[in-house]
């Protein structure tokens, strides 16, 4: 193996390589690191957040601006819109063709964001499932939008009982593709993860996981980041959703925490003040279950991300013992 890159030959999978993983909770800096080690390494950088990839989800998603993603290419970002549906088996599968691409030129994969069901599916896999059928999934959604996703989980229900107990009636995201996997297949959903991923296909993988250990700190990055959301037009974003696609707060690409909450203030059910507090409320939360998301996965290393500056300075020394080596 090459040290530098992490690449190798292996009769099983063809040219595989090390792949970087930074994850951690909301505001704890990830995207500004990856940037800075993008600078110095040779990366190939992906995308890990299941609002970054809707064309349209900016500034509440907290997307790089289009000058920077010029500068910085991301993969897995404004890959689909509103309407259409990105589930954990399309992330990886195109993470996946993006992580083989990268290590053919030499590049090493850099995975970015706080969608921790995305890490893991792509690291411990998923179960063998059909992939996306998108005339099928139209279908689904224009009789949803019709009668509602409680009655298509009575469907569900009738269909595959044991899926539709796992899966909550109005977890819209899950009941279309478990109703998907139902008719491509004629079969139940499997309720366990038999695919392998890269860490059981011997892949190495460095997981990185930022934190702000004292949450006074944490909360005051939430707030700042927020007013900073608002102040950059999220208000004026989501109203022009609103008007664009018409009903789409039950669309999974609006489930993005902020998103939910301004809609709420543009329909009238919230005021201005309320709207803020909820969204802030909701991103604490979010923070938490991140949080302990990653306490729970096996092979973090963790990194104090109080002080930008002190953390790019630890994740660089650790990846110089690993032997990353920088740009020629």
């Amino acid at each position: 193996m090459d040290r530098g890159t992490g690449m190798e030959y292996t009769g099983v999978s063809g040219r595989v390589g090390r792949v970087i993983c930074i994850a951690g909770s909301t505001a704890s800096g990830k995207t500004a690191l990856a940037l800075q080690l993008a600078r110095r390494y040779p990366l190939a950088l992906i995308s890990v957040d299941s609002g970054q990839v809707y064309r349209g989800l900016d500034i509440g998603t907290a997307k790089l601006s289009a000058e920077l993603l010029v500068q910085y290419p991301h993969g897995l970002v404004d890959t689909r819109t509103i309407i259409e549906p990105f589930s954990a088996a399309d992330f990886c599968s195109e993470a996946m063709a993006i992580i083989c691409r990268a290590w053919k030129r030499q590049q090493v994969p850099l995975l970015v964001g706080g969608t921790l069901f995305y890490f893991s599916a792509l690291l411990n896999g998923l179960g063998k499932l059909p992939t996306a059928d998108h005339k099928l999934r139209g279908r689904i959604l224009r009789r949803a939008l019709l009668l509602g996703w409680p009655a298509l989980h009575d469907q569900l229900q009738r269909r595959d009982p044991d899926a539709a107990a796992r899966i909550d009636p109005n977890d819209s995201q899950r009941i279309q593709r478990a109703l998907e996997i139902n008719l491509l297949t004629g079969q139940p959903v499997p309720a366990g993860n038999s695919a392998a991923g890269l860490l059981q296909n011997g892949v190495e993988v460095l997981q990185l996981a930022l934190a702000v250990p004292d949450r006074s700190v944490l909360h005051q990055r939430i707030t700042r980041r927020f007013d900073a959301m608002l102040a950059a037009g999220l208000v004026d974003e989501v109203a022009a959703i609103r008007q664009t696609w018409g009903d789409a707060e039950t669309l999974p690409a609006m489930r993005s925490v902020g998103y939910r909450q301004v809609w709420r203030f543009l329909s009238g059910d919230l005021q201005r003040r309320q709207m803020r507090d909820s969204a802030l409320a909701a991103t604490r939360q979010l923070a938490k279950r991140q949080l302990t998301w990653l306490r729970n996965s096996p092979g973090q290393v963790w990194f104090d991300a109080t002080d930008p500056d002190l953390v790019s300075g630890s994740v660089l020394r650790y990846l110089a013992a690993t032997g990353m080596r920088e740009k020629a």
